[in-house]
């Protein structure tokens, strides 16, 4: 067995072939620099120190030990192994008699260089590897680092929708990736989700290899710090690029596809398992928005029953009994108008309730459509308040709506929000007091705000009040009422972009404002360019 097949050096315990390999490494510009700037200091070293006279071959060898272990430390192993080489001749040629050959007379003066030849070597070997510790310590550092992070964005992820596209343009910001896939089998084929300005074009016929390879026994590579079955290929561009399965526990539910330069295997296994934590992720969060469904239908279902028995109960027996006074002879005209007026007022609420029912389901369906028109906030303010007539009878209504310029949006949608925040307004205030509204087109689109002259929001109450069904404690308390008005509302302005937000007033009541986006133009110069 040669000195370079032996498993270890004799220095340091390294693979020679590890060794081999360093010394073979790419020159760069850089490091010819350092090596001849190494040997400008060795040749002035020895200038200096061949003009004072009788001066020890001891002083020489460690003055010129210094310049090799300053250049071991500044730069590569072999720059510093060459400078050394050119230190003992240097020490040989200027320093050890006869001065001025290569020939040496003297025995010790052998031992003396081998030994300086050899502590320079072991010398640039130690700094060496003290400074690829170094860099595979700030490698390790910078990994860590990045996995944090793109933990933290997948912890930050909540929406399942798009949550693997998402994932995968992490993934390549994070590590500066130029093409990443996340490719997912499916029934029919694979689902690949691009994470980068490039795309990835895969043969399935590579991954699917790959999955079956990465099903097989699950073995670690401590030296590589990964788990076996990785891959390599090239894409349909010819470009190379790494395989590496996803796997949640033992089981490989994908691959990820790295193309770019070359990572650690370590670092991509690393990767690949946090990416298989957040698909299992985005799985569960997307069973458990489903089970909300579920639930919140269910809950739907029950609410409206419970609701439909209570709420219907009150107008039906007021309708029965209006009925049965109306068929009195005896009744007089005035006492007949009263009672045919009580039922009818009954009947605007029974329409009102099924109305909210019909709403609500058409929100949990996504029913519902959006028709942008040209129209005043005046206008949006007659409609709204012309929709809750009855509910508003006797209260005083101070408008202060904008009639000179038109935003574009849905009238319906729009008026039939702002009727429930006028009708809730009407419900939950004083019949004397008076309610505020105020409509303006302004740059982001409709803004209207509702005021009553009520006691206000319950501070602790203002994150529920746009929840289906919720009615607070005074609420209950006071007036009857499902508690689908606010989430309609809700519900109705978000299929139109728009939001709407409860606060307490400065001078006293609670104030709803809602805005919807749309376009802004003033009529008169629309008037104007006609």
């Amino acid at each position: 067995m040669s000195f370079l097949d032996s498993p270890y050096d004799f220095f340091m315990g390294r693979p020679m072939g590890e060794w081999f390999r360093l010394t073979q490494q790419r020159i760069s510009s850089r490091e010819l620099l350092a090596l001849t700037a190494a040997f400008a200091a060795t040749a002035g070293v020895a200038a200096i120190l061949s003009a004072i006279p009788d001066i020890s071959s001891t002083t020489v060898a460690l003055a010129l030990l210094l310049v090799v272990l300053a250049t071991a430390t500044l730069s590569r192993l072999w720059v510093a192994t060459a400078v050394s080489v050119v230190a003992m001749l240097v020490l040989n040629y200027f320093f050890l008699p006869p001065v001025g050959t290569f020939t040496i007379a003297d025995p010790q003066n052998w031992v003396a260089l081998v030994a300086f030849l050899v502590i320079a070597v072991i010398a640039s070997n130690l700094s060496a590897a003290t400074q690829a510790r170094t860099r595979e310590a700030i490698a390790r550092r910078n990994e860590v680092t990045r996995l944090f992070d793109l933990s933290r964005d997948v912890l930050l992820t909540t929406e399942t929708a798009g949550a693997l596209d998402a994932l995968a343009r992490h993934i390549a910001r994070r590590f500066e990736l130029a093409r990443v896939a996340i490719c997912l089998p499916a029934d029919h084929g694979w689902q690949v989700h691009q994470g980068a300005e490039e795309s990835v074009i895969v043969d399935e016929a590579q991954l699917d290899k790959t999955l079956a390879g990465s099903r097989r026994m699950l073995e670690f590579d401590a030296r590589q710090r990964a788990y076996g079955g990785h891959a390599s290929g090239v894409d349909a561009s010819g470009a190379p690029i790494s395989l590496v399965p996803l796997r949640h526990g033992t089981k490989t539910i994908g691959v990820l596809v790295v193309g770019g330069p070359p990572m650690d295997v370590g670092t991509l296994d690393a990767v690949a398992g946090v990416a298989a934590i957040a698909i299992e992720r985005a799985e569960f969060l997307a069973e458990r928005d489903a089970a909300e469904l579920v639930r919140q239908k269910a809950d739907l279902a029950a609410t409206l029953l419970a609701s439909l028995s209570h709420d219907l109960r009150t107008p039906l027996t007021a309708i029965r009994v209006a009925v049965e006074n109306l068929r009195q002879q005896t009744l007089t005209a005035e006492a007949r108008r009263e009672q045919a007026q009580a039922a009818l007022s009954e009947l605007n609420r029974l329409t009102r309730l099924f109305q909210d029912i019909l709403d609500m389901a058409r929100i949990d369906a996504s029913a519902i459509r959006v028709d942008r028109q040209w129209i005043t906030p005046a206008d949006i303010v007659d409609a709204a308040a012309a929709h809750v007539r009855h509910q508003l009878e006797g209260r005083v209504l101070r408008v202060d709506a904008d009639g000179e310029t038109e935003v574009e949006l849905d009238p319906k949608l729009t008026a039939a929000a702002l009727a429930h925040l006028l009708e809730n307004a009407a419900q939950y205030s004083p019949a004397n007091t008076s309610i505020a509204i105020t409509a303006r087109g302004e740059g982001e689109g409709l803004r209207v705000s509702v005021q009553d002259g009520g006691p206000g929001l319950d501070p602790g109450e203002l994150d529920h009040l746009f929840e289906r069904f919720y009615r607070g404690h005074a609420a209950r308390q006071t007036s009857f009422g499902t508690g689908m008005g606010l989430a309609i509302t809700r519900g109705l302005l978000a299929a139109a972009g728009g939001r709407v937000w409860a606060e307490n007033a400065p001078q006293g009541g609670a104030r709803f404002t809602i805005v919807v986006p749309g376009a802004v133009r003033v009529i008169s110069q629309v008037e104007a360019d006609l």
